[in-house]
């Protein structure tokens, strides 16, 4: 009796527990759909746009020369300070020229003697060559004075050579600047013996208005720089950015390009002048300075463009996320270009007319809704 008591009891709360969980069921506990998620869209920019390839490379001065003493003797002045702008002819350092001075005077005084020594060998000779046709003198007195006569013209040759070879030495007592440009330190200070077994190394002068950027290129890249043969006398533009600099703010052309592809490393070596004035004793850039180039290589007249931050990558490649008129997304592969203004080129993929995701991306999914908002009105 008992256990009946007691499975009635358990089937009555079965029962109970039952109706209670059906009436729960029952209840405003259905699960809610999630809202759709708010993304920022924006037409393409549509507007002319150059194509450029980017290379680093090297600045260098468009002209180097070492000063060296090309005579020997004491170093007796030292006519700038230590970097200064010089220009061409301004005198730099002189080197004792007395000797050189005294040399000249004495190679000079030599060519009177030897002037008038030919000139009475040549009277001579006229006279003596008149009395032969006279028959007054025999043919050898003629040929004695014709052969002093020339005697006399190669000793006055040979005196004009050492003048000119005094002069020329008497000149290396001075150093001049070559050309306009900074000249680097002084090694060798006032009374140093100089110029004695060696031509000694003075100082160093650099030309540094223009410049030259050095860079190399690949085979590709050289093909689409280079100009077609009816615009090759037409300069290749170059543009350059230094450290610290925004942008490519010089401007310059290339002037130079090497005869033959290295087989090493598939690259040809190329050349750009610049423009580079000082300020004070300074200019922007200097030899072995680091530098950024960019080669114009293509005009576009209509390119399309969009953020760069809208452009995502996977496997497949790059894409955007479009946005149709009734709010679905779509994934569209693209293929992009270079930066243009913080702008991305679009070469293929888009038509320019399509609502592009530029924010929430993270949040929409291709096929899925979303809420797009203009980003004009964000």
């Amino acid at each position: 009796m008992i256990k009946l008591i007691q499975a009635i009891s358990s089937g009555i709360c079965i029962a109970a527990f039952a109706l209670l969980s059906f009436a729960g069921c029952g209840s405003d506990s259905a699960p809610k759909s999630l809202p759709v998620p708010e993304v920022t869209v924006e037409k393409p920019a549509q507007r002319p746009v150059t194509d450029y390839l980017e290379f680093t490379g090297n600045a260098e001065a468009s002209d180097k020369v070492e000063l060296r003493a090309r005579v020997s003797g004491f170093l007796t002045k030292v006519n700038f300070r230590d970097g200064d702008l010089v220009k061409e002819g301004d005198l730099l350092f002189e080197i004792e020229p007395e000797p050189y001075a005294a040399r000249l005077k004495l190679a000079e005084s030599q060519i009177a003697g030897a002037q008038a020594e030919l000139q009475r060998a040549v009277l001579e000779y006229n006279r003596q060559a008149e009395l032969v046709k006279q028959k007054a003198v025999a043919v050898s007195e003629v040929e004695k004075w014709k052969a002093q006569r020339d005697a006399a013209q190669a000793k006055l040759n040979s005196v004009q050579a050492e003048v000119d070879l005094a002069r020329i030495q008497f000149g290396y007592t001075e150093i001049r600047a070559p050309f306009d440009g900074r000249v680097d330190r002084s090694l060798k200070d006032p009374g140093n013996l100089v110029g004695v077994g060696e031509a000694t190394l003075l100082s160093t002068i650099y030309r540094m208005d223009p410049i030259y950027a050095y860079f190399s290129i690949n085979e590709k890249d050289f093909v689409k720089v280079r100009r077609p043969p009816e615009t090759a006398d037409t300069p290749v533009k170059v543009f350059l950015g230094g450290e610290g600099e925004e942008g490519y703010p010089h401007e310059g052309e290339i002037d130079f390009g090497s005869t033959a592809l290295d087989e090493s490393t598939g690259t040809m070596l190329l050349r750009g002048v610049f423009t580079n004035p000082p300020f004070g004793k300074r200019h922007k850039m200097v030899p072995g300075m680091f530098v950024r180039l960019r080669v114009p290589v293509k005009e576009r007249s209509s390119a399309i463009l969009v953020s760069d931050r809208a452009v995502g990558v996977d496997q497949s490649g790059r894409f955007v996320l479009t946005v149709s008129a009734d709010g679905v997304v779509d994934k569209k592969p693209v293929k992009v270009g270079a930066l243009s203004d913080g702008l991305r080129v679009v070469e293929e993929g888009l038509n320019g007319d399509e609502s592009v995701i530029v924010r929430g991306i993270q949040q929409a999914r291709p096929g899925g809704k979303v809420k797009p908002i203009s980003a004009s009105a964000s």
